[in-house]
């Protein structure tokens, strides 16, 4: 289809984007259904769910490393990730009944948390080197909205091919490794950008509200990343069309990392993720329960869907909103805390409303798309106020991630090890103190950034 090529690059992004959505967490949390249903205990779950995190923890500060500086296509990176993700989260199909298999989940969880953790980088990269630091936000903004759409797409998909398939409900796995074949589809449209900017310096078109191209297919390999060796970019070849001035300079790794709003940011990601990711898991146990043979009921799988459906929902308003609200003035603080403070009441209401019923639990849901709204969306726009003009813009969206996956790990492996223990409302109580602490930490310590980008140099 040659027309597609024609297509605008914010289009481009957008479709990408949906189909990286479709590989999103949401069907971890089907894994860990399913992997329940054939006679794995909570806590094996745990740890099976946690060695992505694990390994993600590990290796996403790495990757947006050389995603800053590698010579190589961005755009590759993105296909290969896209599909070693699929490959690993499918193997699941091969699981056989029993508590067993557990080494086969380990090695492709960790497969699938190195790989995964070049797909932010990439995206984020791409579209600062395509349109640049003034165009940044209203890019991601709709990259991070296409992609909860692309999550909800996925989740419906599973959710149906489960209740169709019923009790094989492995097949809804499937939806993960079609999705990728799409993805890589998807990233031959996308431009490879000024790859400097890409990386958080100013390249030719900083300035300006206009995508930037690179003029070529993706196959001239650029040499510049000599930038580490003097503190100071060399000019990479005509062919790039990448206009380099000779005061850029690389902000050192000590001085990112170090700088207390990135230190803020990642402390705060982390409670927030500690106190959050286990909760979908937890109601998802809660609503779905078991027949009395031990087996998961039917409905199970579609009320997860449901959930994630609602939760994802909701998200798009509030990334959408919150496009709206941060041109309109809004500050990054006040929508950020505004997106914390959903957790504690919704973990309230779940211990609550435990025995009232799945609608009521479903419900609450509503809270989780308000606070992974606002945050996945301000996420990439405050590393982008912090780094923009230091040159590591991906290391720090990388070492981001990292805090917040590690957050997330614990969350599951531990979480799960409470439910196994001591019960559900124990762990949602556990969740409901930590998710204090990023309220109080962001509130107090984080200064408002909007207004700074490019300002680091």
């Amino acid at each position: 289809m040659p027309s597609l090529h024609n297509i605008s690059d914010k289009v481009a992004f957008a479709l990408v984007s949906f189909f990286l959505g479709e590989l999103g967490d949401g069907l971890n949390i089907f894994q860990g259904i399913y992997l329940v249903a054939l006679g794995w205990n909570e806590g094996s779950v745990g740890i099976a769910l946690s060695m992505m995190g694990f390994t993600a923890l590990l290796t996403q500060t790495v990757a947006g490393d050389i995603i800053d500086k590698t010579t190589f296509d961005r755009r590759k990176f993105l296909s290969v990730a896209a599909l070693m993700t699929a490959f690993s989260a499918s193997a699941i199909l091969f699981v056989k009944e029993g508590n067993g298999d557990h080494a086969m989940m380990y090695v492709t969880k960790v497969i699938e948390g190195i790989s995964s953790s070049f797909i932010g980088p990439c995206v984020a990269a791409l579209t600062l080197a395509t349109f640049g630091p003034d165009t940044f936000d209203e890019v991601m903004a709709s990259n991070i909205l296409w992609g909860h759409v692309g999550s909800i797409a996925s989740a419906v998909l599973a959710g149906l091919t489960a209740w169709m398939t019923y009790p094989n409900i492995r097949y809804c796995f499937l939806v993960i490794g079609f999705s990728a074949l799409l993805a890589v589809f998807g990233v031959k449209l996308l431009p490879e950008g000024d790859v400097l900017m890409g990386r958080g310096l100013k390249g030719t078109h900083t300035s300006e509200n206009v995508a930037v191209h690179s003029g070529d297919d993706g196959n001239n390999v650029s040499d510049y990343v000599n930038m580490e060796a003097e503190g100071s970019t060399t000019s990479p070849p005509e062919s790039r069309k990448i206009a380099v001035t000779e005061d850029q300079q690389i902000a050192s790794y000590s001085e990112i990392f170090s700088d207390r709003k990135t230190v803020v940011l990642c402390l705060t990601g982390f409670f927030f993720h500690f106190a959050n990711a286990n909760v979908l898991l937890v109601l998802g146990e809660l609503m779905g329960g078991e027949n009395e043979d031990g087996s998961t009921k039917r409905i199970a799988i579609p009320l997860i869907a449901g959930a994630i459906v609602l939760a994802q929902f909701t998200m798009s308003g509030a990334t959408y909103a919150g496009d709206k609200m941060t041109k309109g003035g809004w500050g990054r603080k006040p929508l950020f805390l505004a997106g914390l403070l959903t957790l504690p009441i919704r973990c309230f209401l779940i211990i609550f409303w435990k025995d009232a019923g799945e609608a009521y639990l479903l419900s609450t849901q509503i809270l989780d798309g308000l606070g992974g709204g606002f945050f996945g969306l301000l996420h990439p726009y405050l590393v982008a106020d912090i780094t923009f003009g230091t040159g590591r813009f991906n290391v720090v969206m990388g070492l981001t991630a990292s805090c917040f996956g590690l957050g997330g790990t614990l969350s599951n492996l531990l979480g799960q090890m409470v439910v196994e223990h001591f019960g559900h409302v124990a762990s949602l109580t556990g969740s409901l103190f930590l998710s204090i602490i990023p309220i109080v930490l962001f509130s107090l310590a984080m200064p408002e950034t909007a207004g700074s980008r490019g300002k680091n140099t």
